[in-house]
């Protein structure tokens, strides 16, 4: 057993940023992880042919400056995710070519989906970033779902479509599984929706060359053996002298605890004392969402010949959203799509080449006849990875910002809590993540010196 000043839970973006800001100030750290890698929702992987693919979190945004300074400082090298040409929105069977940023709905589908965009976000400039559960109109905005608001809102079956199909794709959840106050807490956190939504000038304009796992491994690189894997945490004990955590294979103690997991993993740890009864609350009513990341391989990036750019938007449901994925040097092309929310519960339920053929035959629909043969397909299911169960990451339903929101980040005595799910911008973004170990490790230095 071994003593540190520091104990972190949790080898992403968030535990190793908090780590190493432990450390920076010359404190002792250790870093427990469960899986056998670092990079938690980040994740690489290969195509047969040696061809890097990402199967987790991958786009970064330019004013994600946080994450943007790690690549910096590690050598890491960005390219522009591959935006030239037209986007296509598939729409009850119609397809649609646009260069604009009507997303190719009808003129009045636009003109509808504009003004609910604009009434949004003029209740979003409303919400505090710092304690959404204090603002204004809290109670009202947190005591009705999302599909609610858009329901009493408007009828028009094209705009209803849109929201539809545009929330999972940000959230891998469905409009009425989140409450509204959490949506514009959520959307304000990253700048607002067409930020959100956009590829060049918003979060999926950047790329990093060899994956964005690669600024978690530099991260573990730069910490050696402070970092344990294969270590998943089971318990977390606190008393005036201190903290105990258990994990297969032994136990540490320490003077204070990071817990940098997702908040519906964190609520699974045993705690002693138990944890107060808000937090433990916030922890039962914040899941993961749900997403399944296909990448689909061609021998050429054959729609740019097409004067495509690669995006593909479908309200009819199965393949939501899907992207030009190529390498940089278009050696080969990949299109990377996803099944989300209620689409990837269904997803789910099929065998492997059953969604392999529902996803390819979106394709098809988006991108012509050449789409269905692919030489190469992998998948993601999140919500089946153990330490994870499902991304892109936590949401609160209707209630639970004013009920328990400040329990969210607030220190239990020596337990304190980072992660993507926590942080005031960028929420639920790597750059999120990053912000919030930085915040964390300042709590704990903070009470290290007290």
């Amino acid at each position: 057993m071994t003593n540190f000043d520091v104990v972190v839970i949790g080898a992403g973006l968030a535990g190793l940023t908090a780590a190493r800001a432990v450390r920076a100030a010359g404190r002792s750290v250790t870093v427990l992880e469960a899986r056998d890698r670092v990079a938690g929702r980040n994740l690489g992987g290969l195509l047969s042919d040696g061809t890097p693919v990402e199967m987790g979190g991958q786009w970064i945004g330019r004013t994600q400056t946080e994450v943007l300074k790690l690549v910096d400082e590690f050598g890491l090298r960005t390219f522009p995710t591959y935006d030239e040409g037209a986007a296509l929105t598939l729409y009850n069977g119609v397809l649609t070519r646009y260069a604009d940023r009507t997303f190719g709905l009808s003129d009045a589908g636009a003109m509808e989906v504009g003004r609910l965009q604009q009434e949004l976000e003029a209740l979003a400039d409303t919400v505090s970033l710092s304690s959404p559960w204090a603002s204004p109109a809290a109670a009202e905005l947190d005591r009705q779902t999302l599909g609610e608001w858009l329901r009493a809102h408007s009828d028009d079956a094209e705009a209803t479509a849109f929201w539809g199909a545009i929330v999972p794709a940000l959230f891998s959840a469905e409009p009425s599984e989140m409450s509204l106050l959490h949506f514009l807490f959520y959307v304000k956190s990253g700048g607002m929706i067409d930020h959100l939504v956009a590829t060049t000038g918003g979060a999926q304009e950047l790329r990093v060359v060899g994956g964005a796992h690669r600024i978690s491994e530099c991260l573990a690189e730069e910490l050696g053996d402070a970092v344990r894997l294969n270590s998943p945490v089971r318990k977390v004990s606190q008393d005036d002298d201190g903290v105990r955590v258990d994990f297969d294979g032994g136990r540490v103690t320490g003077r204070r605890v990071v817990v940098a997991i997702p908040p519906a993993l964190a609520g699974r740890l045993v705690y002693e004392p138990a944890l107060p009864a808000a937090r433990d609350g916030l922890t039962q009513q914040m899941p993961m969402g749900a997403v399944i990341k296909v990448q689909v391989a061609y021998p050429t990036p054959f729609w740019r010949d097409a004067g495509l750019s690669g995006f593909g938007f479908s309200l009819d449901g199965g393949l939501g959203v899907a992207m030009d994925n190529s390498p940089p040097d278009g050696s080969c092309g990949v299109v990377v799509g996803f099944f989300e929310g209620a689409h990837a519960r269904a997803a789910a339920l099929l065998s492997p080449e059953e969604r392999r053929a529902s996803a390819v035959a979106t394709l098809v629909k988006l991108f012509g006849p050449e789409a269905g043969d692919p030489v190469e397909y992998a998948e993601r299911n999140w919500m089946e990875e153990e330490y994870t169960r499902g991304c892109y990451g936590g949401r609160l339903g209707a209630g639970v910002w004013t009920q328990y929101g400040p329990a969210l980040a607030e220190p239990v005595g020596r337990v304190h809590w980072a992660g993507a799910e926590t942080s005031d911008v960028w929420n639920g973004y790597m750059d999120g993540a990053v912000r919030s170990g930085h915040r964390a490790a300042a709590e704990v230095l903070g009470r290290l010196e007290a």
